[in-house]
This record gives C-alpha cells, sequence and structure tokens, in this order.
C-alpha cells in the first residue's frame, strides 16, 4: 500500500474548504484530498507531504477512533484544515504526523530522520501541548480567570514556532466535530476546556474562521437546548445565511462604485454562540439583535465614511437608536468605526461597521484589538504586542520567506516561564525563577517552608532554574523559616523581587516583637524618670509621627531609630497641647467601701490625676491604672488607651459624691471676633451657677476669637448646662 503513495490511497476525509479555510463535511479520497493540498505547492513541499501521508498510514495502520473510524482520517482531517489556513509544507507534514510520537511506536529521532529537523520540531510543540488538561469546572472567579490567561499564555509561550499552535488549534477543531462519539462527562470537560482556552486563542491570532467554529461546537455541547433553541430561531440554514450576505454584498458594491466610492464590503452571519453572548451582554431576546447578520466596509479616508453611511442610508431604512459614530467620538481604547443597523432585503436586519484601513488596523492590531473587546479582563500591553507579532506573521503566510527570517517562539516569550502545580494550575514567573521563587508564588508561608522541590518528580536544588512546561512540587516542613542565604543574590536562591521582599519581611517581623517590648519599656523608665505616668503612648505616637501605629513607634524606639530625647520634646509638646487641669477627687473602689478623699485609706493611700488623653468629668464610668511614682491615673472606661494599659495594674475607681465638691474643666469655646464677647461667654457661664477659674483669649487672621477657658464644675450634667448656657450666646460658633 505504501508505494503506491496517493493514487492507491483510498481513505475517505475532508476536504478543505479553501473559501474559509476550514474542512467541508464531505469525505473524499485521500488521493484527491493530496491533489487539492499539494495544488500550487513547490515540488519539494509536495514530496514532503506525499511522504508524511504516507508514513502516517503506516504508523496508524489498524487504529480507530471511539467513534469508528480509521485513526489517520484524523491526521488528514487536521493537515487539511493547516492547509486551509495556507501554511507551508512543513506545517501540513507536522499535522499530518502530529499524534505519531504520541498515540504508536514511532520516535521523534525516526521523524527527525525522515522529514528533518523543523517537523520534528513541530511535531515535538505539538505533543508537549498534549500535557495541557487541566481545566477545572467552573471559571466565574477573577482567580479562576487568571488562572485561564496564564494557561493561554503558557500555550504560546511553550513552542518555539506559532506553527505548533495553529496545528493544536487544527487538532482541537476536528476533535470537537468527532466529539458526539465520547462519554457526556468527557464531552463537555473537552468543550469547556475549547471554549475558555482554545477558541480565546484563535481569537487572539486573528484566525476567525476557526474561533467560530470552536466555539458553536463547544457551545453545542455545553448548552445542547439553548443552542437548538437559537438555531431554531435564526430559522434558516448557514448556508442560506451567507447567500443572503452575498447578495446585500454584491447590491452594496454596485452603489457603493456608482457613488466613486472605493470601498472593500466583507461579512458573514452571526455564529450561535456569538448571538448568545451578545443576548447575555445586553440582556435582551433574540427579537432585539440587529447584527445577526453583519457587513463591513473599509475605505480609504475619513470621508468616505460617512459617503458610505450615506448610500447604506440611501439603499435601506435604519434602526432607530443602533446607530454609533465612533469616529467622531472614539471608545475610552481609540477604538474607531461607525456602526448602523438597517432593515435589509426581505425585511432581515443587518449591521453595517464603516471604518478606514488604518481604523481597521488599530482595531486588529492595535490598543483596540477585537480579542480584548471580547473578553475583556486586565491588560497587558507586553503581552498585547506580542500577539500583535503573532499576528502579523499570520498576514504574511503568503511569503514564507519573509516569515522563517522571523523567530517567532521563544524569542517573543523569553522572558517569561511557565510551569504547572502538582494539581495542574498554570503558574506564570519571570525567566530565571527557581523553586523557592514559585513557592513563594503560590503562598507566603509554603516559601518560608520551603526545604526542597521536585521538578517532573525529581529532586532538584533549590537554585534550579525553572523552564516552561515543567511540574514544580515543593517540598516543605510544618514549621520554620526562611533562611538568610536566600537574600544573597550571589547564591541565586531567589530570582523575584517579590519572594525577596516576603524574606525580607519576616526577618523584620522576627525582630519587631523584641524590638516592640524594648521600646516599651524605655518608654516607661524615660516617663518614670520625669514623673509622667498618665502620658498615653497612643498620643506619643501621633506626636511622633506614629499616628494609629502605636506599636511601630514602641519598635522604632526600642531598636534606636528614636532618640529618648525625642520622646521627653514629645512629651513636653503634649504638655502645651493640653494643660492638663488640676487633679479631680476620686476614691479607689474596693469591695464596695468608699473613701471621702483623694487618697486611699491606710498605708496603701495613692495620689489620683485624671488622664490627659481622655479627660474625664465626674459622672463618667471611669477606670484607675497604678502607674510607677505618679499614683493612679484615671481614664474614661471607653478610652482607646485603656486597651493596651496592663490589666494587672488596672484597679476599680468611682467619683465621690461630696456636697458641693467642683472639679477643674477646661472649655474652648470659638466665637466671632467682636466687642462684647468675651463678656457675654462669661454671663453665660456665671447664669449656670458656675466659676471661671482662668481665661485666655487669641485671634484668628479670620476675624475669630478663641476663648480657652477653665471652669469649676460639680458633676457632668452642670458641665452640660454650661456648654448648653454658651451655645445659646449670638456670635459663638463651636
Amino acid at each position: 500500500m505504501v508505494p503506491a503513495m496517493a493514487a492507491s490511497l483510498s481513505t475517505m476525509v475532508q476536504v478543505t474548504d479553501k473559501r474559509t479555510g476550514l474542512g467541508s463535511k464531505e469525505p473524499v479520497p485521500a488521493g484527491r484530498w493530496l491533489e487539492r493540498v499539494t495544488a500550487g505547492r513547490s515540488p519539494e513541499e509536495a514530496a514532503l507531504i506525499r511522504r508524511a501521508c504516507a508514513f502516517a498510514h503506516r504508523v496508524h495502520a489498524g487504529q480507530r477512533r471511539l467513534s469508528g473510524e480509521p485513526y489517520v482520517e484524523h491526521a488528514l482531517a487536521v493537515a487539511g484544515i493547516v492547509a486551509g489556513l495556507n501554511l507551508d509544507g512543513e506545517a501540513v507534514a507536522a499535522a499530518l504526523l502530529h499524534d505519531a510520537v504520541e498515540d504508536t511506536d514511532c520516535t521523534l529521532e525516526e521523524i527527525r530522520e525522515r522529514f528533518g529537523p523543523a517537523v520534528a520540531r513541530l511535531v515535538d510543540g505539538v505533543t508537549k501541548m498534549e500535557a495541557i488538561r487541566t481545566l477545572r469546572e467552573g471559571a466565574e472567579s477573577r482567580q479562576e480567570q487568571r488562572r485561564l490567561e496564564s494557561l493561554r499564555k503558557m500555550l504560546l509561550a511553550m513552542v518555539d514556532d506559532v506553527r505548533v499552535v495553529l496545528i493544536k488549534l487544527a487538532d482541537r477543531l476536528h476533535n470537537m466535530r468527532t466529539l458526539a462519539a465520547l462519554p457526556e462527562d468527557r464531552r463537555r470537560r473537552i468543550a469547556r476546556e475549547t471554549l475558555e482556552v482554545y477558541a480565546p486563542l484563535a481569537n487572539r491570532l486573528g484566525i476567525w474562521q476557526l474561533k467560530w467554529e470552536l466555539e458553536d461546537l463547544a457551545f453545542r455541547h455545553l448548552e445542547p437546548e439553548t443552542y437548538r433553541q437559537i438555531a431554531a430561531w435564526l430559522a434558516e440554514r448557514r448556508e442560506d445565511r451567507e447567500r443572503y450576505i452575498a447578495r446585500f454584498i454584491r447590491r452594496l458594491e454596485q452603489e457603493l462604485a456608482r457613488a466613486g466610492i472605493r470601498a472593500q464590503v466583507t461579512g458573514r452571519p452571526k455564529h450561535i454562540y456569538s448571538i448568545w453572548r451578545k443576548m447575555q451582554r445586553k440582556r435582551v431576546d433574540y427579537q432585539q439583535i440587529h447584527d445577526v447578520r453583519a457587513v463591513r466596509i473599509l475605505v480609504d479616508e475619513v470621508k468616505d465614511c460617512y459617503a458610505a453611511l450615506g448610500v447604506v442610508h440611501g439603499l435601506w431604512q435604519y434602526i432607530p437608536g443602533e446607530f454609533d459614530d465612533y469616529i467622531a467620538t472614539p471608545k475610552e481604547n481609540s477604538y474607531q468605526s461607525i456602526h448602523t443597523a438597517v432593515i435589509g432585503p426581505e425585511g432581515k436586519t443587518v449591521e453595517v461597521q464603516i471604518r478606514t484601513h488604518a481604523m481597521h488596523r488599530q482595531a486588529e492590531l492595535g490598543v483596540a484589538a477585537h480579542w480584548r473587546y471580547k473578553e475583556g479582563g486586565e491588560q497587558d500591553p507586553d503581552f498585547e504586542r506580542r500577539i500583535a507579532l503573532l499576528r502579523q506573521l499570520l498576514e504574511w503566510k503568503e511569503d514564507l520567506a519573509q516569515a522563517r527570517e522571523l523567530d517567532f517562539g521563544r524569542d517573543l516569550f523569553g522572558d517569561r516561564v511557565y510551569v504547572f502545580t502538582p494539581r495542574g494550575d498554570v503558574i506564570d514567573l519571570p525567566q530565571g525563577a527557581t523553586p523557592l521563587d514559585f513557592a513563594y508564588r503560590i503562598h507566603t508561608e509554603l516559601g518560608h517552608r520551603c526545604r526542597g522541590a521536585k521538578v517532573n518528580g525529581k529532586m532538584v536544588p533549590l537554585t534550579y532554574r525553572l523552564r516552561t512546561g515543567e511540574q514544580v512540587e515543593i517540598l516543605a516542613v510544618k514549621r520554620g523559616g526562611p533562611s538568610r542565604d536566600w537574600l544573597n543574590p550571589h547564591l541565586g536562591y531567589l530570582a523575584t523581587s517579590r519572594a525577596r521582599s516576603k524574606v525580607q519581611q519576616w526577618f523584620r517581623q522576627q525582630d519587631h516583637e523584641s524590638n516592640v517590648a524594648a521600646g516599651r519599656s524605655l518608654l516607661e523608665r524615660e516617663l518614670a524618670r520625669l514623673g509622667l505616668g498618665g502620658v498615653a503612648h497612643e498620643e506619643l505616637a501621633r506626636r511622633l509621627g506614629y499616628e494609629g501605629r502605636t506599636e511601630e513607634f514602641l519598635a522604632a524606639l526600642g531598636r534606636g531609630d528614636l532618640r529618648p530625647t525625642q520622646v521627653v520634646q514629645a512629651v513636653q509638646g503634649l504638655q502645651q497641647e493640653h494643660r492638663s487641669p488640676p487633679e479631680a477627687l476620686l476614691a479607689p473602689g474596693r469591695g464596695g467601701e468608699s473613701k471621702g478623699t483623694n487618697r486611699t485609706g491606710g498605708g496603701d493611700s495613692l495620689l489620683t490625676q485624671l488622664a490627659g488623653c481622655c479627660r474625664p468629668v465626674a459622672g463618667d464610668a471611669v477606670v484607675g491604672y497604678i502607674t510607677r511614682g505618679r499614683g493612679i491615673s484615671v481614664h474614661r472606661v471607653n478610652c482607646p488607651n485603656v486597651a493596651l494599659l496592663d490589666d494587672e495594674r488596672k484597679i476599680e475607681v468611682r467619683w465621690e459624691k461630696a456636697d458641693g465638691q467642683v472639679h477643674p474643666v477646661r472649655l474652648s469655646v470659638i466665637t466671632q471676633d467682636r466687642k462684647g464677647m468675651l463678656a457675654a461667654v462669661s454671663s453665660a457661664v456665671s447664669a449656670a451657677e458656675a466659676n471661671i477659674l482662668k481665661a485666655e483669649v487669641q485671634t484668628t487672621p479670620d476675624r475669630r476669637a478663641v476663648f480657652d477657658m477653665v471652669v469649676e464644675v460639680t458633676d457632668r450634667r452642670h458641665l452640660e448646662k454650661i456648654m448648653a448656657n454658651v451655645r445659646s450666646v449670638d456670635g459663638v460658633l463651636k
């Protein structure tokens, strides 16, 4: 059978439709297939394809797929799709042999000897990509979307030649066409993987004819009822819709030419999955989708866009509310085009997009690339640049000599590596990353406890440089921390700044706790030396620039970043700021007893003083704190500093109820700056039966006056009455 070559090959395969680049559904003898695939190619390319075809028949002889068809038909069908993309003979030969190494006794070395190193590299690349079988059910979360994005990048990054990706896409397309032979659970897994990984890749590479069929086939297996419903809504075969678009385009081209407008008009019916996506995105029903049939007009200049719009609206009635001029008002991503929808022949709606060739190139390859608009998600400018280069390579496929001068593969993605976790997730790391970088990328704690690593099941040192496609397993201890050697750049443990910062942070945290304890001890000794036991740590932290970060303040003091002299200056500043009032009379309560003075009875008599941080007033709920050398400092129970105090030194206290006892309280009153305000405020205080012990007045440039006074009050209610009287004075602002 082998010597007879193409003439005697009787296997039935799919014909490649040169118009769409896809295989038709009508099987033909392999001899005719070979004639079609080799037509117009050089003798060398044609001979290579014939030899690969014969070899594929030999190595796959006797093998059958689950559908019952000979396995070689799959290889021929994939090669037919690749040929339809106008790829070279090496790519077609590799497509014929893409499963030979994995599914037969054939070795990669044998393929290299028979067909050359280029074909062998392509086959090896496709074989490696077979390892990507990691998609789990559900991709709704942001984390899962990022994982899928890494997976798509890996598919492009792990190959030396972009043709490997195209062969893999063709392989997936034929598998989707024959998916019905598999059990339902496998069908759904493969369909979801196709929809969320492979169709977006085809989309990004601009291979629309592959993209829409992959999406429709996947959607058919994932949502069969919805697929059938939308297909029924369309109420016509795809071929009928394509013929309708062709008639629409011919009429439009005639009218544009008659108007003297040079234009390129293209179009095709919208596929079922795209219709469903738009219904979901816009939350509308099928009748409200106006671009089931779509046409695009490309012209030379902006003025021609509006002239073409006039022709379209002159031919057919436009649909109100479906017109958008993104030329006059571009989208935020610089996308420019005119969109309109009209009621075409037979009363069917058609969407028409009009733009210049320059706008189209911008939309296809620039910041407004079609794949980004459709998929959304976070933007990666560097990755987008590489995708644009890959898509340019596809545009140059007619000039293979030029395309081969460019190394599209590792040169494009050489600064990143994509590796697997044991669960199959893809992790994106910089070139040169080590297993330690990988561990810290997974979880900080895993990095801290890492003590070893396996790559592809084999032990490697922690300084090993990871490569794309490898599976990494971290060996960790239950408890432990990083080594300071990891921070030594000469030893090569870490390549990423993220991992280094995590290690540095761990060591800082270990020192932090001891520094906080040392700082607290130093502060208390210094305050005791000054006789200032009631000063709140939180207030000092604020004064020294650590507001809300009291622990950081204490740690800075403990490690010497702050000097004791700075603390003394801060304390003096607080004294000026608060001007603490004289001591109030309180009694520590013990066992229900009440003392009548401001000292406890007997030998444990202690001086009491009001805390300057919260300034309690008679009637407030209070708690006492035994300071070192300054007696009992009294705080409101809800004072933030109370939580920071040592519980063993807290003591219950209550206000004395001695008749006529008064407490000095400081009041600040802000008023308009005018004559008689001091007298008016003083009268209001006197009217509340209170005595003013001290008063100071300051004026401000904005014609306001600030009265600072110390008044005597009996309890909280008395204070509230004084404040109410003062507020009622005309000219008092606060």
